[in-house]
């Protein structure tokens, strides 16, 4: 692994290339959601991340429950409950924001397991998050609703606790993981499509969906999910985590700039104020333990 400060360019660059991926990857949902019902889109999106891969990516050595909770909370939980929420109660760039309040959920879940309070300035970067939260709630309009705030908040959750039934999982190839856990997240998603979608939307929209609507579903499996988990799996085994997650940071950045490029989502001055605000929550709580002298204390003094 490389000591710190020594992340070549080549790499950073590649990690730029998944985090913009993942960001602008919100616009590419909205696009999808054009043609397909929401719940279709996951299935179809879960769907084709598991064939073909998974006949050249063995089964990591985890348990089918730990496989299927997973499979199901970020499946199901994260992107069923997402892209519900995209489909009308909530804009792109704004989704790109709230969701990555899975860092706190993630935060306070493993808190609660392991039983270690919450730090000063956790708690501060939680004030943060929240009072830019705050922001988004006072501003719903037409693009975005409590409903879909609600929504996108629940599959944070969902998202978070994914995290934690994956740490339980261990070390182990995390592309595999993915791939192997999305057969549980493919079937109950186009199960619940035909109860709440029916059979005579999932036929309109796989009937009339183009090339772009297929290219949408194609990013989701491939780009987003077996390249971007791939590529930053592989990151995070050659270098210090210090070095990559924190460039995680600049998911929203690009999920709001596409956003506002592509969609022409408007930029007022309140969306941007609550975007500093929950940038500033998880830039603090990711950062704060990095510097440099907590990084050189002893271990029996952390």
């Amino acid at each position: 692994m490389s000591s710190p400060g020594s992340l070549p360019l080549r790499h950073f660059l590649l990690a730029l290339a998944v985090v913009a991926i993942w960001g602008s990857n919100f616009v590419v949902i909205r696009l999808g959601l054009n043609a397909f019902p929401p719940l279709l889109f996951a299935a179809l999106r879960f769907s084709m991340a598991v064939v073909p891969a998974i006949f050249f990516l063995p089964r990591p050595d985890v348990s089918w429950r730990n496989l299927a909770a997973y499979g199901a909370l970020v499946g199901v939980g994260q992107f069923g409950l997402l892209y519900l929420a995209m489909g009308s109660q909530i804009s792109p760039g704004l989704a790109s924001l709230v969701i990555q309040t899975q860092v706190f959920f993630t935060l306070l879940l493993a808190m609660r397991i392991t039983h270690e309070p919450v730090r000063g300035f956790q708690w501060l970067a939680l004030g943060l998050a929240a009072c830019g939260l705050a922001v988004i709630a006072s501003h719903t309009d037409g693009s975005t609703t409590v409903l879909g705030l609600g929504m996108v908040l629940l599959a944070a959750f969902s998202w978070a606790s994914g995290n934690i039934v994956g740490k339980k999982a261990g070390r182990v190839n995390m592309l595999a993981y993915v791939v192997w856990s999305s057969v549980f997240a493919a079937p109950p998603l186009l199960l619940m499509s035909l109860v709440f979608e029916g059979p005579a939307r999932i036929g309109e929209g796989l009937s009339q969906a183009g090339w772009g609507a297929w290219a949408a579903v194609a990013w989701q499996a491939f780009a987003n999910t077996l390249f971007g988990y791939g590529l930053w799996s592989w990151l995070l085994s050659r270098h210090a985590a210090s070095q990559i997650v924190p460039m995680a940071l600049l998911v929203p950045v690009f999920g709001m700039s596409t956003a506002a490029w592509y969609l022409h989502e408007p930029l007022p001055a309140w969306k941007l104020t609550a975007a500093a605000l929950v940038l500033s929550g998880l830039a603090l709580n990711l950062l704060w333990p990095l510097r440099p002298w907590a990084r050189n204390k002893p271990a029996a003094a952390a």
